[in-house]
């Protein structure tokens, strides 16, 4: 009767199939020459786990070594060489096959190595810059944009393969997309050159894409615009990307928010800023006037006394929240103009409203000749 091979990988004779596997793993990952360099005792150990494993993970090899004790079509399991296939001579390049299924989980623990045959690959995120209104980002909007992209190949369906025919596989790696190569005692894996990790070889491309499955094309997509959305926010489409390859995930689609620049409204956050001017009239003596918002105009009181630059609020008149949570205000700053080119009424008016207040003015039409004479001569 040969070893143990339960007892090699520490598992009841009633072990799964799953926790074998998990066993050899946790035990190859241990042993392995890679990590225990110049170890012979390593080495061994290395050996014999993949040897039981080489039985007891073949369900086959498994029933016949619990009957006989032995593998009847294969003595000693694994023929004694864990590394069979490794390395030059006739095994080089050779595929993983048998227990090398989960030797190449094993290698990717060490290595990062991968199996690329088949692998399905998300779809790459695309990028769109999209200027717009105040006005649209304070209300909201639904915008058609056109973008480049690669999009699956009709005529092939992303396989590029010319239609009725198949792929071959791969005669240098075999259909694994990886080749052993010998550097000293131990061997690593490298992408097949032959067809670049693929596995597969396309003998008979497709002619609409030229074998590529995917073809550039510009899509028109109709996207959301939320209102609040600010200058410079990044919204997200899932899955409106670029598909993906092998059967993954398509991208997802990003549309950075560029809000062009308003003639009368400048954006704070969610507070919108506003400068109106009035009359000396309004501002004294206080008035109802018209004031522009991003929802229409509306009618705001200016109270009596008013100063310039007094900053006066309309509540809810700003931006509102993305997430529906309120909305912002709307700020005034006043402006009181100042008259010019009065007539003579309108100058004696004020004239006599300045002598009531007490407040000295100079008289309006004295030369600007006098004036320089009264600063140079003290007077």
């Amino acid at each position: 009767m040969s070893a143990d091979y339960y007892a090699t990988l520490g598992v009841e004779r009633t072990a799964t199939q799953a926790e074998i596997k998990k066993a050899y793993r946790r035990l190859a990952f241990q042993y392995h020459p890679d990590q225990n360099e110049g170890n012979k005792e390593a080495e061994e150990k290395f050996k014999q786990v993949s040897e039981a494993y080489g039985v007891l993970g073949d369900p086959q090899k498994r029933e016949q070594y619990d009957r006989f004790g032995r593998v009847v079509d294969s003595p000693g399991g694994m023929g004694g060489d864990p590394f069979g296939g490794f390395g030059g001579g006739p095994g080089a390049g050779v595929p993983f096959t048998g227990f090398n299924d989960v030797f190449v989980d094993i290698l990717n623990d060490l290595f990062g190595v991968h199996r690329r045959q088949g692998r399905a690959r998300r779809g790459a995120d695309l990028k769109y810059s999209l200027e717009i209104e105040l006005e649209e980002a304070a209300a909201g909007a639904q915008r058609k944009i056109t973008i480049p992209r690669f999009d699956l190949c009709g005529v092939c369906e992303g396989s590029g393969l010319k239609p009725g025919t198949s792929p071959q596989s791969c005669q240098t790696c075999r259909g694994v997309g990886q080749v052993r190569i010998q550097q000293g005692f131990f061997s690593v894996t490298r992408p097949c050159p032959a067809c670049s990790g693929a596995g597969q070889i396309v003998t008979d491309p497709c002619e609409g894409c030229e074998g590529r499955g995917r073809l550039v094309r510009e899509q028109e997509l109709e996207v959301e615009i939320p209102a609040g959305v600010d200058d410079g926010q990044r919204l997200r489409w899932a899955n409106r990307g670029e598909p993906g390859v092998n059967g993954g995930p398509a991208g997802d689609l990003y549309v950075v928010i560029s809000v062009k620049e308003h003639k009368l409204f400048k954006r704070d956050g969610l507070s919108v800023q506003c400068t109106v001017p009035i009359s000396f009239p309004q501002a004294a003596l206080g008035a109802e006037i018209e004031v522009p918002t991003l929802q229409g105009k509306v009618r705001m009181k200016v109270p009596p006394g008013t100063q310039s630059h007094k900053v006066l609020r309309l509540k809810g008149k700003g931006m509102p929240s993305t997430d529906g949570r309120g909305q912002g205000d709307m700020l005034v700053t006043i402006v009181v103009e100042i008259p010019v080119n009065l007539s003579e009424r309108q100058e004696e008016l004020i004239r006599e409203l300045a002598a009531l207040s007490g407040a000295e003015v100079e008289p309006h039409r004295k030369g600007f000749l006098d004036k320089m004479k009264d600063l140079f001569s003290g007077g």
